[in-house]
């Protein structure tokens, strides 16, 4: 009992921690968009270059998403259960991020390695979004699916700390964020993918599913 306890509570901080990471990287991207800094360093000025050539899209992903990681909590919170509002709004809003992240794939820093994985996990995610929309009146499978969505849009949080793991060691590893972009995509949208499945499989996952969904 303890030991499901525990699993629970780390995947709940895991939760709020890349929430608040997506929250932050919206922000931050916004704000380099209107006020592009003169001070960054060289690599880091050449990515805020990159997504400013793109501005209408970048902004046409990044707001819907920051929308959809806002609302999301909403969906577990005990005092909005049974509400319908927070599906309302996550659905037409993730569609719009995942149709706007395969257009934001033809300007991947990483090449076709980030690409794929873009395609791969985006295609995982809207069809993890239909699904739950399909079972929108069966409320467990429901929340299975909607889970499914959620972790995987919340895989581009995973994928900052292992960026920031490559620009700390490029003195060593000597790549550059074109060479590694596309593998912390891949890095952090797997970790995200593959915990939240395999709990979702297990008997505590699925009990915690029931007792959120039925509540």
């Amino acid at each position: 009992m303890l030991e499901t306890q525990t699993s629970w509570r780390w995947l709940r901080i895991g939760f709020w921690a890349c929430t608040m990471i997506s929250v932050a990287v919206v922000l931050r991207r916004t704000v380099a968009l209107a006020h592009p800094s003169q001070s960054a360093p060289p690599q880091l000025a050449a990515l805020d270059a990159a997504f400013a050539s793109h501005a209408a899209l970048t902004l046409a992903h990044i707001i819907p998403a920051l929308a959809f990681v806002v609302v999301a909590p909403f969906v577990y919170l005990r005092r909005f259960a049974g509400a319908a509002w927070p599906e309302r709004i996550l659905f037409p809003v993730g569609a719009v991020v995942g149709v706007s992240a395969y257009a934001m794939s033809s300007y991947s820093v990483g090449g076709w390695v980030e690409r794929c994985a873009v395609l791969r996990f985006n295609s995982l995610f809207l069809f993890s979004l239909f699904r739950a929309w399909y079972l929108r009146r069966e409320p467990v499978q429901n929340l299975r699916w909607m889970t499914r969505a959620i972790a995987i849009l919340l895989g581009i949080a995973t994928t900052r700390p292992v960026m920031g793991i490559f620009f700390a060691t490029r003195g060593l590893t000597h790549l550059s964020p074109e060479q590694f972009f596309g593998i912390a995509f891949w890095i952090g949208f797997s970790i995200n993918t593959l915990i939240v499945e395999l709990w979702l499989r297990s008997h505590q996952g699925q009990s915690e599913i029931e007792r959120i969904a039925m509540r």
